[in-house]
């Protein structure tokens, strides 16, 4: 391999084989890290806009001093990285169904991972996040029925282009429904969408949460020589009374 591009890890997983890669970009002289599932490109590092607002958005104007955030999908961290930027922030569980990508972080394979790792109010749990947000028990494995002030996923494609067929529920809504049990009231739900909003979608949100918008993040696209957008939908649980 040369010195411009380099996989740093591939293996098999129920998923499909997922790979770790690392280029040097030209144009910006950096290295830029990638993630392939099968043939898809699940994310990089030259574009992470989207996956910072996701937090940004999520956790803007939450009525708290104090904040217990679950993520769902580590990826390359950049979702995670940005909670921690948080100062409000006392824990941070971050959800993977893959233990390949955890591994990433834990050996330092990735740039953000000796961050994430070393931080003590973050912890990498892995497991499936759909099977957890439809289940009693919850997110958090070792306290069950635990409630959180923001759930922040960035998984699927979006709700339409889901990695499987099983993720489909989450975005009915009767799986928000169930997925509001593990928010505090007040909290927040949020999701990074690589398509434009979704009126299907954001009729779900409406149906079930008394607040909700959809956002759209735009950002510079070197590779085609424009911008991009992604979307950021934040719906709000309702803060009870006062």
């Amino acid at each position: 391999m040369s010195a411009r591009f380099e996989e740093i890890d591939w293996r098999p997983t129920p998923m499909g084989d997922i790979s770790l890669r690392r280029r040097r970009d030209p144009a910006s002289n950096t290295d830029v890290y990638e993630v392939k599932l099968g043939d898809e490109f699940l994310m990089s590092s030259l574009f992470t806009a989207g996956e910072i607002a996701l937090t940004e958005l999520g956790l803007a104007a939450l009525p708290y001093t104090e904040l217990d955030v679950a993520v769902g999908g580590l990826g390359l961290g950049y979702t995670a990285a940005a909670v921690l930027d948080d100062p409000r922030l006392r824990s941070l569980t971050v959800i993977d169904t893959l233990a390949e990508v955890i591994d990433w972080h834990q050996r330092g394979l990735v740039p953000l991972g000796p961050r994430l790792t070393s931080d003590a109010r973050c912890r990498l749990v892995q497991g499936d996040f759909f099977a957890k947000a439809a289940d009693t028990h919850g997110l958090d494995p070792r306290k069950p029925g635990r409630r959180f002030h923001a759930i922040l996923l960035d998984v699927d494609h979006s709700p339409r282009h889901v990695l499987h067929p099983r993720h489909t529920a989450l975005y009915q809504p009767a799986g928000l429904r169930t997925l509001t049990e593990h928010l505090h009231p007040g909290g927040a739900f949020a999701l990074w969408s690589n398509d434009p909003p979704d009126k299907q979608f954001t009729s779900a949100l409406t149906e079930v949460f008394p607040q909700s918008a959809a956002h759209i993040v735009e950002f510079d696209n070197p590779l085609q020589g424009g911008t991009s957008t992604n979307t950021v939908y934040v719906a709000r649980t309702d803060p009870g009374p006062p």
